[in-house]
Protein backbone atom coordinates (compact mmCIF):
# COMPACT_ATOMS: atom_id res chain seq x y z
CA UNK A 1 0.00 0.00 0.00
CA UNK A 2 1.20 3.20 -1.21
CA UNK A 3 0.63 6.18 0.93
CA UNK A 4 0.21 9.35 -0.36
CA UNK A 5 1.90 12.18 1.01
CA UNK A 6 0.79 15.68 0.95
CA UNK A 7 2.80 18.30 -0.31
CA UNK A 8 3.10 21.51 1.29
CA UNK A 9 3.13 24.44 -0.33
CA UNK A 10 4.77 27.88 0.84
CA UNK A 11 3.58 31.03 -0.65
CA UNK A 12 6.21 33.73 0.43
CA UNK A 13 4.92 37.17 0.88
CA UNK A 14 6.19 39.66 -2.38
CA UNK A 15 7.46 42.21 -0.52
CA UNK A 16 9.15 43.61 -3.66
CA UNK A 17 5.49 44.71 -4.86
CA UNK A 18 4.25 47.79 -4.02
CA UNK A 19 0.86 48.77 -3.27
CA UNK A 20 -1.21 50.78 -5.93
CA UNK A 21 -1.79 53.76 -3.93
CA UNK A 22 2.41 54.25 -2.94
CA UNK A 23 2.56 54.20 -6.45
CA UNK A 24 -0.25 56.64 -7.35
CA UNK A 25 1.51 59.04 -4.94
CA UNK A 26 4.72 58.88 -5.96
CA UNK A 27 3.49 59.01 -9.65
CA UNK A 28 1.56 62.29 -8.56
CA UNK A 29 4.38 63.91 -6.76
CA UNK A 30 6.80 63.15 -9.92
CA UNK A 31 4.49 64.23 -12.35
CA UNK A 32 3.23 67.19 -9.89
CA UNK A 33 7.08 68.30 -9.55
CA UNK A 34 7.81 68.06 -13.20
CA UNK A 35 4.68 70.20 -14.70
CA UNK A 36 5.67 73.17 -11.63
CA UNK A 37 9.09 73.28 -13.13
CA UNK A 38 8.17 73.38 -16.45
CA UNK A 39 5.69 76.34 -15.60
CA UNK A 40 8.15 78.18 -13.40
CA UNK A 41 10.79 78.01 -16.77
CA UNK A 42 7.50 79.48 -18.73
CA UNK A 43 6.79 82.28 -17.26
CA UNK A 44 10.95 82.84 -15.76
CA UNK A 45 13.10 82.17 -18.46
CA UNK A 46 14.26 85.70 -19.83
CA UNK A 47 14.35 84.20 -23.50
CA UNK A 48 10.35 83.44 -23.14
CA UNK A 49 9.59 86.37 -21.16
CA UNK A 50 11.20 88.19 -24.04
CA UNK A 51 9.01 87.08 -26.33
CA UNK A 52 5.51 86.84 -24.25
CA UNK A 53 5.75 87.80 -20.56
CA UNK A 54 2.74 85.75 -18.92
CA UNK A 55 3.24 87.15 -15.51
CA UNK A 56 3.21 90.55 -16.98
CA UNK A 57 -0.08 90.08 -18.96
CA UNK A 58 -1.02 88.38 -16.12
CA UNK A 59 -0.51 91.22 -14.09
CA UNK A 60 -1.66 94.07 -15.90
CA UNK A 61 -5.17 91.86 -16.00
CA UNK A 62 -5.41 91.56 -12.43
CA UNK A 63 -4.38 95.03 -12.09
CA UNK A 64 -6.81 96.28 -14.01
CA UNK A 65 -9.81 94.35 -12.72
CA UNK A 66 -9.04 94.77 -9.11
CA UNK A 67 -8.93 98.77 -10.24
CA UNK A 68 -13.01 98.25 -11.42
CA UNK A 69 -13.77 96.62 -8.37
CA UNK A 70 -12.37 99.26 -6.27
CA UNK A 71 -14.22 102.04 -8.29
CA UNK A 72 -16.94 99.82 -7.00
CA UNK A 73 -16.24 100.61 -3.60
CA UNK A 74 -16.15 104.48 -4.30
CA UNK A 75 -12.07 104.10 -3.58
CA UNK A 76 -10.49 106.00 -6.39
CA UNK A 77 -7.66 104.30 -7.76
CA UNK A 78 -6.21 104.39 -11.57
CA UNK A 79 -3.65 101.25 -12.93
CA UNK A 80 -0.38 101.26 -15.05
CA UNK A 81 1.01 97.69 -16.09
CA UNK A 82 0.91 96.05 -12.39
CA UNK A 83 0.89 99.29 -10.17
CA UNK A 84 -2.63 100.21 -8.65
CA UNK A 85 -2.39 103.79 -7.74
CA UNK A 86 -4.82 105.17 -4.33
CA UNK A 87 -4.84 108.12 -2.74
CA UNK A 88 -2.17 107.98 -0.78
CA UNK A 89 -0.27 104.53 -1.49
CA UNK A 90 0.50 102.33 -4.52
CA UNK A 91 0.87 98.93 -4.62
CA UNK A 92 2.90 96.69 -7.33
CA UNK A 93 0.84 93.45 -7.66
CA UNK A 94 3.53 91.25 -8.95
CA UNK A 95 4.43 87.25 -8.72
CA UNK A 96 2.95 86.01 -5.51
CA UNK A 97 0.55 88.50 -5.54
CA UNK A 98 -1.23 88.34 -8.82
CA UNK A 99 -2.45 84.71 -8.07
CA UNK A 100 -0.94 83.30 -10.82
CA UNK A 101 0.77 81.09 -7.95
CA UNK A 102 -1.99 79.91 -6.87
CA UNK A 103 -3.60 78.83 -10.19
CA UNK A 104 -0.20 76.88 -11.11
CA UNK A 105 -0.49 75.40 -7.65
CA UNK A 106 -4.10 74.35 -8.48
CA UNK A 107 -3.53 73.32 -12.03
CA UNK A 108 -0.51 71.37 -11.80
CA UNK A 109 -2.21 69.26 -8.71
CA UNK A 110 -5.52 68.60 -11.62
CA UNK A 111 -3.06 67.85 -14.29
CA UNK A 112 -1.17 65.61 -11.77
CA UNK A 113 -3.88 63.76 -10.47
CA UNK A 114 -4.86 60.40 -12.34
CA UNK A 115 -8.68 61.81 -13.88
CA UNK A 116 -10.25 61.34 -17.17
CA UNK A 117 -9.35 64.82 -18.97
CA UNK A 118 -12.92 66.27 -19.26
CA UNK A 119 -12.93 66.11 -15.24
CA UNK A 120 -9.47 67.85 -15.72
CA UNK A 121 -10.40 70.37 -17.90
CA UNK A 122 -13.63 71.25 -16.20
CA UNK A 123 -11.69 71.36 -12.83
CA UNK A 124 -8.96 74.05 -13.99
CA UNK A 125 -11.79 76.14 -15.92
CA UNK A 126 -13.69 75.96 -12.09
CA UNK A 127 -10.56 76.49 -10.29
CA UNK A 128 -9.02 79.14 -12.09
CA UNK A 129 -12.26 81.40 -11.93
CA UNK A 130 -12.59 80.38 -8.18
CA UNK A 131 -9.45 81.02 -7.61
CA UNK A 132 -9.43 84.50 -9.67
CA UNK A 133 -12.78 85.77 -7.90
CA UNK A 134 -11.30 85.11 -4.35
CA UNK A 135 -8.07 87.10 -5.23
CA UNK A 136 -9.12 89.84 -7.30
CA UNK A 137 -11.46 90.18 -3.40
CA UNK A 138 -8.17 90.07 -1.50
CA UNK A 139 -6.27 92.46 -3.65
CA UNK A 140 -8.89 94.97 -3.79
CA UNK A 141 -9.21 94.27 0.33
CA UNK A 142 -5.50 95.36 0.66
CA UNK A 143 -5.70 98.12 -1.22
CA UNK A 144 -9.19 99.52 1.54
CA UNK A 145 -6.93 98.16 4.21
CA UNK A 146 -4.09 100.50 2.79
CA UNK A 147 -6.68 103.21 2.43
CA UNK A 148 -8.51 102.74 5.58
CA UNK A 149 -6.20 100.90 7.91
CA UNK A 150 -2.61 101.97 7.08
CA UNK A 151 -1.92 100.79 10.71
CA UNK A 152 -2.85 96.89 9.62
CA UNK A 153 -1.82 96.94 6.39
CA UNK A 154 1.47 95.28 6.49
CA UNK A 155 -0.30 92.58 9.30
CA UNK A 156 -2.79 91.92 6.69
CA UNK A 157 -0.59 91.68 3.92
CA UNK A 158 2.32 89.54 5.19
CA UNK A 159 0.03 87.26 8.05
CA UNK A 160 -3.08 87.20 6.36
CA UNK A 161 -3.15 87.54 2.45
CA UNK A 162 0.37 86.02 1.77
CA UNK A 163 -0.77 82.51 2.65
CA UNK A 164 -4.47 82.95 2.03
CA UNK A 165 -4.55 81.93 -1.91
CA UNK A 166 -2.26 78.61 -1.28
CA UNK A 167 -5.14 77.46 1.46
CA UNK A 168 -7.85 78.40 -1.21
CA UNK A 169 -6.13 76.69 -3.95
CA UNK A 170 -5.25 73.40 -1.47
CA UNK A 171 -9.22 73.87 -0.36
CA UNK A 172 -10.44 74.09 -4.09
CA UNK A 173 -8.36 71.04 -5.08
CA UNK A 174 -9.94 68.77 -2.01
CA UNK A 175 -13.24 70.02 -4.06
CA UNK A 176 -12.00 68.55 -7.14
CA UNK A 177 -10.26 65.56 -6.04
CA UNK A 178 -14.15 64.58 -4.52
CA UNK A 179 -15.38 65.60 -8.19
CA UNK A 180 -13.06 64.10 -10.04
CA UNK A 181 -13.54 60.45 -7.99
CA UNK A 182 -17.35 60.68 -8.18
CA UNK A 183 -18.72 63.27 -10.30
CA UNK A 184 -22.21 62.56 -10.04
CA UNK A 185 -22.22 62.85 -6.36
CA UNK A 186 -19.68 65.94 -6.22
CA UNK A 187 -21.45 68.76 -4.16
CA UNK A 188 -19.59 72.13 -3.29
Amino acid sequence: MASKKKKRIKVKPNTKQKTKGSTGIGRFAITYLVLMGGFFLLIGLKPIQNVIDLNGLYSQGVVILTSKILKILSIPSTSQGSIIALPSVALDVRFGCNGLEAVMIYAVAVLAFPAPWKHRLIGILGGFLIIQIINLLRIASLAYSAVHFKSLFEYIHIYIAQGMMIAVSLGIFFIYVNYAKNPQKARI
